[in-house]
Formats: C-alpha cells, sequence, structure tokens
C-alpha cells in the first residue's frame, strides 16, 4: 500500500500513447480497423444508456503500464482489445480504502485500511434501494452471509465497502446482501443476479497478494492469478445469454507505480457489454466517481451520491 496526498487531475502521460499504439496495433493486427477513441471532452455530456444489470469487479494495486499489453494478463487484455479501454483512468487515493469509497460512496472518506467506524453518507446502496433495485455483493472467501467484521484469512474488509455503510451495517436485510462468492453461480444459473453486482476476489486473486501463500513473488505471479480469476469467473457471466442487456466494469483500485501528481496512480479499467463500442478507446479522463456515476446512470437512479453528482459520465463508450 501506499500513502500519498490528493492533488489536481494529471494530464495524459507519454504511456498512455504508448499503450493506444498497442491498442492500435493489436486490433489491426486482428483485422480491425484500429480502436476509435473519444475526444477529452466527450465523457462529460454523454449518458450511459440504460441496463438491466451492472457488474463491478475491482482488482488491486497495478499501473496501467503493467497491466496493458501484459503477457501475464492475456484474457483482461483481450476484453481491453474487443470492448472499451479507459487509457486515461487514475484511481483517487493512497492506500486502497479510499478508492473503495470512491466507488460506492462518492468520497474518499478515510486513507486508513484499518478503519473500523461506520460511513453515513449518501450511497449506491441508499441510492439503488430507493430507485427500488436490488444489489448484492459476492465475496469470495467471506467467513459467511451479512459478514461485518474484520479480516479473516484472504477475505479483507477494506476490499469491501459494503461491510462499512450505516444502510447495510443497520439492516440485517441489507446484509444479507454480501454472500460467498460460490453463489455467484447458482444465481447466474438461475437467472436471478440482482441489478447491480459486486464482485470481489479474494486477496490471492485480485493481484494484492502472492498466490499459494508465499510472502513474495514475481509480479508476473500476481498477474497470472489475477487474470486466471477472471477468465474462470467472469467469462462463464459474459458468455451467458444472462448478461444480456448488462455493464461490466473491471478496474484497479490504485496503481503501485509513483507519477508526479498520480493522485491513486493511472490505472486500467476496461468497459464490457452488448452496448460498447467495440475496440473503443477513451483518452478522456475519468476517476472513480465517473465509474459510480456511470453505474447509477446505466440502472436509470439519479440520487448521485457526492463526487458522483458532478463527475463525468462514461457514456462515450456506448452506441
Amino acid at each position: 500500500m501506499l500513502s500519498s496526498s490528493y492533488v489536481g487531475p494529471p494530464p495524459v502521460r507519454p504511456f498512455v500513447v504508448l499503450a493506444l499504439l498497442w491498442a492500435f496495433l493489436t486490433v489491426a493486427a486482428c483485422g480491425g480497423s484500429g480502436p476509435s477513441m473519444g475526444p477529452p471532452s466527450m465523457g462529460g455530456g454523454l449518458v450511459v444508456p440504460p441496463q438491466d444489470h451492472v457488474f463491478l469487479v475491482v482488482l488491486e494495486n497495478h499501473s496501467f503500464s503493467q497491466v496493458i499489453g501484459s503477457p501475464s494478463m492475456p484474457y483482461l487484455n483481450s476484453l481491453a482489445v474487443q470492448h472499451g479501454l479507459a487509457t486515461n483512468y487514475f484511481a483517487n487515493a493512497h492506500p486502497s480504502i479510499g478508492n473503495y469509497f470512491m466507488l460506492t460512496v462518492g468520497a474518499v472518506e478515510t486513507v486508513d485500511d484499518n478503519f473500523s467506524g461506520t460511513i453515513t453518507d449518501n450511497n449506491i446502496v441508499r441510492a439503488l434501494t430507493a430507485s427500488g433495485k436490488t444489489w448484492k455483493a459476492y465475496l469470495e472467501s467471506v467467513p459467511s452471509q451479512g459478514y461485518l467484521g474484520g479480516d479473516v484469512g484472504l477475505y479483507l474488509k477494506h476490499h469491501n465497502p459494503f461491510a462499512y455503510l450505516s444502510d447495510v451495517v443497520s439492516s440485517s436485510a441489507q446484509a444479507a446482501n454480501l454472500v460467498p462468492l460460490s453463489q455467484f453461480s447458482a444465481d447466474l444459473a438461475a437467472n436471478k443476479l440482482p441489478n447491480f453486482v459486486y464482485i470481489k476476489p479474494n486477496a490471492e486473486n485480485d493481484a494484492h497478494s502472492c498466490p499459494g501463500g508465499a510472502l513474495t513473488c514475481p509480479d508476473a505471479d500476481l498477474l497470472s492469478a489475477a487474470d486466471a480469476w477472471l477468465k474462470n469467473n467472469i467469462d462463464p457471466l459474459i458468455t451467458s445469454p444472462a448478461f444480456g442487456n448488462s455493464l461490466l466494469i473491471i478496474t484497479f483500485d490504485e496503481s503501485t507505480l509513483s507519477d508526479v501528481g498520480n493522485i491513486g496512480g493511472h490505472v486500467a479499467t476496461v468497459v464490457v457489454g452488448p452496448r460498447v463500442r467495440p475496440g473503443f478507446r477513451s483518452i478522456t479522463m475519468h476517476q472513480h466517481q465517473d465509474t459510480l456515476r456511470s453505474m447509477l446512470q446505466a440502472l436509470q437512479v439519479s440520487n448521485m451520491p457526492n463526487a458522483a453528482a458532478t463527475a463525468n459520465s462514461m457514456g462515450e463508450f456506448f452506441h
């Protein structure tokens, strides 16, 4: 984990240009005409089209340049080439927890991964519930349904922002929406997925910790484990008829590389869905509050918590 103070939006980095070139060459090699790119001003004025389901997957602690084009993540890179890729996306803070709150509350709230309090601010659960939308968090290695306690084994509480929200903490019915990942395949097969779905791998499968319990390992091992997890758990979703009119966003909480003015670092964010423009490459500056706004727009929820109220929509990604 890194520590840093919040600073203003950074410019497009040189390695973004290299990533764009890589994307162009990859698509061209597959017989395409190259990726389309939206102008920087495009994201603010467009709206994400209505979706039946929105899925969010958050991986850990890697920079855009470590992920995009990496031979250790062939599956994620295939999604980036085929669907949408945000090439100028920056996390909001260091360490992890502030980014998870920005994705769900629209505010950093704290930069203490050991935070044990309750968040009472407006948040995604409140917004969804008030709009009559359903939600569920599928959490790998969580001890039990409705678990609100601290870290246990490979389950890390600060990677599950829903366990801090007053709307969940104070309601057994809402807490029951925190379920083990094993329930996801059953809900998918039964066509019982909620409108909003948060899917969280455990610490060895989200590129946070070395697989197999090793204390140290090559970075390629972290990425390979996360990519294999995505292939095994997310590909069945994308290829299922239940995906239908749905949106999937895969992002990283923060970067581990240091850049001047990097906020929480330059991270890879991939946008997948039938209505996403194939091979689209966004050069618009985006952050986690933009993802929060876009997910709620997709579900036709008008309540935009905190920074989501003034964030950029990611509508440019869609037909």
